[in-house]
């Protein structure tokens, strides 16, 4: 899913969206509830007709933008009070709260409001957050306005997988139409993320949908289908490609580089997208160097026509009984895997 997160995946119309394969975006309760106030989006016709996007919507809970203030908010068992980084006032995010937001948005999935932890936490911190992350799961449940929305639960349990067990078996327990798991890539070790992502599907029904929060790298996203994950979100490959990377089957291009100065070549002479057919690296390199926003444009474009393409390979895969992980046949991985999901200078695979 591409983070639409103020109601735009940034530098795409909904028409191009369509064109690189997108079935379903991401929005953002918690920005969207401040500006423009999720009430006049309810009354222009809901983040439907708001962003005129035809497809499924899925809002997040605003639970993991409360967790980013930090000195900002305030968590209590009824919920979250903070103030907005936009001018300053105060608001109170309860359970309750945060389903009327989602209902007024009129999104197709909708999130329950969670406690997400920093890394590190000790264990009864995060079993705290965990047992609370659960009543306000079951507080969302109750309040959850329209019968046309899907509410999804969320694990957490921070990197203890003792409370990961254990929060994905109560959670399942919840019978929410989808589940997901929340509280990874917050800075713990990879190895940890991967360990406590195991854990996590292990214990979440493998018929509905499983859905990774914040995930990931091309090689992430691959380990995590692997695992048994189904749905996915993340700002890597938008944000990447405003600063100017773009993944490619071949691996990373820094299209600042100079050695694109001079070079015909498309980004990629795998991919099929519009970027690709028409635009060198030459000129792609001029738009970016010049800070023009055709680049940001062209750039995402390609990186989404990738990530989308990565996935129908992996989702084909699977069909035909071909799967075996990193190493299956057929998908236009790079070479190597990501040390961060955040990393501008050393996403997956090397830089050409």
């Amino acid at each position: 899913m591409p983070v639409g997160t103020h109601a735009t995946v940034k530098a795409m119309t909904s028409d191009e969206l369509r064109e690189v394969g997108t079935e379903i975006v991401l929005a953002n309760t918690f920005h969207l509830m401040l500006r423009p106030g999720s009430e006049i989006i309810r009354d222009l016709g809901g983040l439907h007709g708001f962003m005129n996007w035809p497809g499924p919507i899925l809002t997040d809970s605003g639970g993991f933008q409360v967790f980013s203030l930090a000195e900002l908010r305030k968590v209590g068992d009824d919920g979250v009070t903070f103030q907005s980084p936009i001018d300053g006032t105060t608001h109170h995010l309860s359970p309750e709260r945060a389903m009327e937001v989602q209902a007024h948005l009129g999104a197709d999935i909708t999130m329950v409001l969670d406690e997400c932890i920093p890394h590190p936490s000790p264990h009864d911190a995060a079993q705290e957050a965990m047992e609370r992350t659960l009543t306000w799961a079951r507080r969302c449940r109750r309040a959850a306005a329209s019968s046309h929305q899907a509410v999804f639960g969320i694990a957490q349990g921070g990197v203890f997988g003792d409370l990961r067990r254990e929060s994905a078996r109560r959670t399942a327990e919840l019978d929410f139409a989808g589940y997901a798991v929340g509280g990874l890539s917050v800075g713990e070790p990879k190895a940890r993320t991967l360990e406590m992502l195991d854990v996590s599907l292990g214990e979440l029904p493998a018929a509905k949908p499983r859905y990774v929060m914040g995930v990931g790298t091309p090689h992430d996203i691959v380990r995590a289908i692997d695992a048994g994950a189904d749905m996915f979100d993340c700002v890597l490959p938008t944000r990447n490609a405003r600063n100017g990377l773009a993944f490619t089957a071949e691996g990373v291009v820094k299209i600042k580089h100079a050695r694109h100065t001079c070079d015909p070549s498309p980004l990629s002479a795998s991919c099929g997208c519009s970027t690709c057919r028409q635009y060198s690296r030459a000129y792609l390199r001029h738009l970016y160097m010049s800070n023009e926003i055709l680049s940001s444009r062209l750039l995402t474009y390609h990186n989404l026509h990738y990530f989308h393409a990565l996935v129908r390979a992996a989702r084909q895969a699977i069909r035909e009984n071909r799967w075996r992980g990193l190493e299956t046949e057929g998908l236009p991985l790079p070479p190597f895997e990501a040390e961060s999901a955040d990393s501008l200078e050393a996403p997956d695979g090397p830089l050409v």
